[in-house]
């Protein structure tokens, strides 16, 4: 594997270093461009790896030779698009928005208003945008992406199908889990087509859509899924590289439907050991694997170990990705599901308003992972006997569930 990797990275760097470089302009011009092209195409490779850490000084050398020597505005534009996929991908939101939206800002004086490259930044953003819980702000920028790309191009287009996947994972987010099939249907029916069942996208979809079907509980469908994502990422990635770490947490969770303890246990374990050696103990996705891993505990009555992973997943998500964001809520939520077992009501309590004002804030009153809040609510004031407030929150509860038409357990986002 490695090999071809080297291989992909001389061949990438030969044919940049080969290419004519900027049409017009000084001879400068020109060789500044080339070699920030032949930077960032370094990087490109590290990055569709997932080695960040490697690609990071490459992208920000490129991007400063952009800015320093008199590159074209069109190469800078995508310095600093680069840099902002970088950004967001070690958890860097606010520093990965700002490049964003300078990219985006020179890009469309550039450019013609529709043009797919203008769309294909906007996709970025709205990943950005998602990854901060502002999807109210997510969604009519990917909606305006897919209708720029639409300007040109077929619906069938495989060229299309990432802006559908992309619409899919935001509306899995935001609870609307029929639509969102649709669109994960859709789009794999193309990248399908395009790429064949063993291309490594098509695996990627199928994991995500393997996921959509482990929150409505459909797991002999999910199973059946993501074997197959775990097949094709296997052979092509490794057995244990950490690319296939979203893949391993939907198993866990499958494992854990099915009341296989240990081996949820050991692939989480397994995710958390690639997590953190390839992007570090502080890192957002570490902090999302760890809160898994402290479900698990919770759900398996493993109280003792849950407290200091289920702490350090809010420690890690708090940090990482403020208090206002719904991963966050819902690691307050699985610790206070832990101090209601261990009758620390009065910390419960306090953790289930902070998770309920969060996640109020961001989606309003019916988003399903509010009912999952509710239910731990529900179980503090059983324990505490207010049965009144125990039917007012069951009430609220059957309210989301018919308003989504289907009772679900908690919403955790992909984890990615």
């Amino acid at each position: 594997m490695w090999n071809i990797k080297r291989l992909v990275l001389i061949v990438v760097c030969v044919s940049t270093l080969l290419d004519g470089g900027t049409v017009g302009g000084s001879a400068d011009t020109a060789e500044s461009g080339r070699a920030s092209r032949t930077l960032r195409s370094m990087a490109r490779v590290y990055m569709a790896y997932g080695d960040y850490a490697k690609a990071r000084p490459l992208v920000e050398q490129a991007l400063s030779l952009a800015r320093t020597k008199k590159t074209s505005d069109a190469e800078l534009c995508s310095c600093l698009i680069d840099t902002a996929w970088l950004y967001m991908n070690q958890g860097m939101l606010t520093d990965a928005e700002n490049m964003c939206r300078q990219g985006l800002e020179l890009q469309q004086k550039v450019y013609y208003k529709e043009h797919p490259y203008i769309a294909y930044t906007l996709r970025t953003l709205s990943s950005i945008y998602q990854a901060q819980s502002r999807y109210r702000e997510a969604k009519p920028v990917l909606d305006r992406a897919l209708a720029i790309m639409l300007k040109s191009h077929q619906a069938n287009d495989p060229l299309v199908a990432p802006f559908q996947v992309d619409t899919a994972k935001l509306l899995v987010a935001q609870g609307d889990f029929a639509e969102a099939e649709t669109y994960y249907l859709g789009a794999l029916e193309i990248i399908n087509n395009s790429y064949g069942p063993e291309h490594p996208y098509t695996a990627g979809v199928l994991g995500d859509l393997a996921r959509l079907y482990t929150l409505q509980q459909r797991y002999l469908e999910a199973e059946s899924l993501i074997n197959r994502t775990l097949a094709v990422q296997g052979k092509i990635y490794g057995a244990d590289n950490h690319l296939l770490v979203p893949a391993w947490v939907t198993m866990a969770k499958i494992c854990q439907a099915k009341k296989d303890y240990d081996q949820a246990e050991r692939l989480l374990r397994k995710a958390l050991a690639a997590v953190e050696n390839k992007r570090g103990a502080s890192h957002p996705l570490t902090g999302k694997v760890l809160n898994a891993l402290g479900e698990l505990y919770v759900v398996s009555a493993r109280y003792a170990e849950a407290e200091s992973v289920c702490q350090k997943a809010v420690e890690v998500l708090e940090t990482s990705l403020g208090t206002d964001n719904d991963y966050t809520a819902m690691a307050f939520n699985n610790l206070a599901r832990l101090y209601i077992q261990q009758g620390k009501y009065p910390q419960a309590r306090a953790l289930c308003q902070k998770a309920l004002n969060t996640l109020q804030n961001i989606f309003g009153r019916n988003h399903p992972n509010i009912a999952d809040v509710l239910d731990t609510m529900a179980q503090l004031y059983q324990k505490t006997a207010n049965l009144r407030e125990v039917a007012k929150l069951g009430q609220h509860i059957e309210e989301i569930n018919a308003s989504k038409q289907v009772a679900y357990g908690p919403i955790l986002r992909p984890i990615e």
